[in-house]
């Protein structure tokens, strides 16, 4: 309960007070969260520790795990999308008409672009404007055809084993 209190304090105001707590201990951890390390911090924890034993935790550990699977999904959207911009930085076209079988209504001309000032800004070593560009075109695409929950495809596998053969 311990570790639970603490993982608590952790979050944000604003998630804390999402969750369903008695007043005493939701008051406790606000002020746990704004304390730094030392021994009032852990006799306050040790307190909420005591009082998360009286009460029923498991709606609590149901929601702080459902927090910590959202940050995972967030994490594993984040990599897919990177792979996909990499490869169509490096594969150019080829990769280009994989993603429009996938997703023909994607703005062909927009993408060309895009990956085309990637890789100009690529070869003559400047900051990747075009390619952070390249990746929110990607971003929202994959997530207004909520492609993301389908994981990798054998084509970006493909393009994995590529790149360590390459190293």
């Amino acid at each position: 309960m311990f570790q639970l209190a603490e993982e608590i304090s952790a979050l944000s105001l604003a998630t804390i007070n999402s969750f369903d707590l008695p007043e005493n201990i939701r008051t406790g951890i606000i002020q746990v969260s704004g304390m730094g390390h030392t021994g009032a911090r852990k006799r306050l924890l040790k307190y909420l520790a005591g009082q998360l034993h009286k009460i029923d935790v498991e709606p609590i550990l149901e929601k702080l795990s459902r927090l910590k699977n959202q940050s995972a999904h967030a994490v594993r959207e984040h990599h897919i999308v990177e792979r996909w911009r990499d490869r169509l930085i490096a594969e150019g076209d080829n990769a280009l008409a994989a993603l429009l079988d996938e997703h023909p209504h994607a703005d062909r001309q927009q993408l060309r672009q895009l990956v085309r000032n990637a890789q100009k800004e690529l070869q003559a070593a400047k900051p990747p404007k075009s390619s952070r560009l390249l990746y929110r075109y990607l971003k929202t695409l994959f997530i207004d055809d909520d492609d993301l929950d389908d994981g990798l495809d054998e084509a970006d596998e493909e393009f994995e084993d590529d790149a360590e053969l390459d190293d």
